[in-house]
């Protein structure tokens, strides 16, 4: 067992054993506050981007759903006519080869799975770079007309002035232990909420944090599932199929193999399971590298993903197919093939309160940047 995935379930269960790294956390508080001090006295340098940037980050490991939220924030101000533009630390993708443009043709490899989604999704403007004044000014140079700027993540990337700060905080996963890491998984204390705007990801049909002190704010949002799309029905109408079945989207009450790469595979698996699919769980670390041969060995039943770890697989299989020239190599095909046919992916979307909306018109209006006049009641 991996490190990450020992550290992860003792975070979920709480272990006793992790109050042994107290004295670690200790050390990485101290650190953090000194250096996110530095920052506000000037003492280290922090960049200012020539437009107004809003970051949607976290204040926890492990995923809280900030890329769906993005995905809708950037739909919805596109709506209104607001040119907007995303940036990204690119993880998961080759540093050797940024900063760069996200496209439609980038590969994860290259710029990592979640811009792929955010850009595959909503087509807009997007740089990544672990550098983000680099992720910026890249971005500017193609797309000098932008009015805001979204970083997915970088929250604590204090070298990066922002505007606005949106923390998205899981509600039904919550706090753990509320203990910095590595005792708990916490990157920064609780006050930092105080300085920000907090959006609680509600478990659909459930509760919101029972804590007064930090479930008083109804800036809220929910994922919410789309029906299950095969992934690659595209790529299979164009070859010969004929000896594979049609397959057939899996209804409720049949059996999945649950396939994860995410954050928090949990809320995925909690997912298919309101859909009354039978789920075997498959947990993998987040922003894994799958291979074909690793999804192979889901035999029997369906294999259904995340939309994040999609676009790596159907980058997987497509480089595959380009490598099957041999005739030793078209027999193998079929069998890809086949797999290719027990692949399906659940969309969601993020679905926000009004008063997420509001509130963000608000902030907007602050900086000089006016959308449409909206109901958003129609959003609630």
């Amino acid at each position: 067992m991996k490190l990450e995935t020992l550290i992860t379930k003792a975070w979920q269960r709480e272990a006793l054993w992790l109050w042994l790294l107290l004295p670690l956390s200790a050390l990485y508080g101290l650190l953090t506050a000194i250096r996110r001090r530095a920052y506000q006295l000037e003492w280290l340098k922090s960049y200012r981007a020539p437009v107004p940037v809003m970051v949607i980050g976290n204040i926890s490991v492990g995923g809280s759903g900030k890329t769906p939220l993005i995905i809708s924030l950037v739909h919805y101000l596109q709506q209104r006519g607001v040119k907007v533009g995303v940036i990204s630390r690119g993880y998961g993708g080759d540093t050797a080869q940024m900063p760069t443009l996200v496209t439609k043709d980038s590969l994860p490899s290259a710029v990592g799975d979640e811009p792929c989604l955010i850009v595959g999704t909503t087509g807009v403007a997007m740089a990544v770079c672990p550098n983000r004044k680099q992720a910026i000014t890249t971005l500017l140079e193609a797309h000098g007309d932008i009015q805001l700027i979204i970083a997915d993540d970088g929250l604590q990337h204090y070298a990066m002035q922002r505007d606005i700060e949106w923390i998205v905080v899981d509600a039904a996963r919550g706090f753990g232990n509320r203990q910095l890491l590595p005792v708990g998984y916490l990157r920064e204390p609780l006050s930092r909420l105080k300085d920000s705007t907090v959006i609680y990801h509600q478990k659909l049909g459930g509760p919101i944090l029972s804590d007064s002190q930090l479930a008083t704010d109804k800036l809220t949002m929910h994922l919410q599932p789309s029906s299950l799309e095969q992934l690659l029905a595209h790529e299979l109408s164009q070859i010969g199929t004929d000896s594979i079945s049609q397959p057939v989207a899996p209804k409720a009450g049949s059996t999945v193999h649950g396939v994860s790469g995410i954050g928090y595979p949990q809320r995925f698996f909690d997912t298919l399971r309101t859909l009354g699919l039978q789920v075997i769980e498959h947990p993998y670390p987040d922003h894994y590298d799958f291979s074909l041969t690793e999804l192979w060995q889901y035999t029997e039943h369906p294999i259904v993903v995340t939309s994040k770890d999609a676009v790596k697989i159907k980058a997987l299989w497509l480089q595959q197919q380009q490598h099957a020239a041999s005739s030793e190599a078209a027999k193998i095909d079929q069998d890809w093939h086949a797999l290719a046919a027990r692949l399906w992916v659940l969309p969601v979307s993020a679905e926000l309160s009004a008063a997420c909306y509001q509130t963000l018109e608000q902030q907007l209006k602050a900086l000089g940047i006016n959308t449409a006049l909206i109901d958003t009641a129609a959003y609630d």
